[in-house]
């Protein structure tokens, strides 16, 4: 979300042998009937069991793929990862992921003024945050509707 430049295939591979192995990562492709539909990370796996996340459609992925990936990610995460709480991340230019934050029931926590002054998006992050109970919640009144 924060490099500039295109990643090179070298420098992806690096990253994935360091993040592949770190305990305090998992590293998930989302898939629905056999085909991907993006990629999730949970990053900062401690006894607190709050983690930041993040995620990214695959390339040409259909309208509504980020909610069916975000659901499908956060439903694992808080059962089988038995989470409390899930942070996010975005920058104040980039909409989509802040509509999808507000719609999967994450809460605005606060803005980071200026974190990133030469990033082309927008310099600002702004940050969020999903409880258990929350999503819990959120699950139940949608399995009722």
């Amino acid at each position: 979300m924060l490099t500039n430049h295109e990643i090179s295939l070298d420098e992806h591979r690096r990253w994935f042998e360091r993040a592949s192995t770190d305990a305090s990562r998992r590293l998930l492709i989302v898939e629905q009937c056999s085909r991907p539909l993006g990629f999730v990370h949970f990053n900062g796996l401690s006894a607190s069991r709050v983690v930041d996340w993040g995620f990214y459609a695959t390339p040409g992925a259909p309208k509504g793929t980020g909610t069916v990936l975000g659901e499908a990610a956060l439903d694992w995460a808080f059962t089988t990862l038995d989470l409390l709480k899930v942070c996010g991340q975005a920058l104040c230019g980039n909409g989509a992921s802040i509509r999808l934050h507000l719609a999967l029931g994450f809460r605005l926590e606060g803005t980071l003024r200026a974190q990133y002054p030469d990033h082309p998006v927008g310099p600002d992050l702004v940050c969020f945050g999903l409880l258990r109970e929350e999503w819990s919640r959120r699950r139940t009144a949608g399995a009722e509707e």
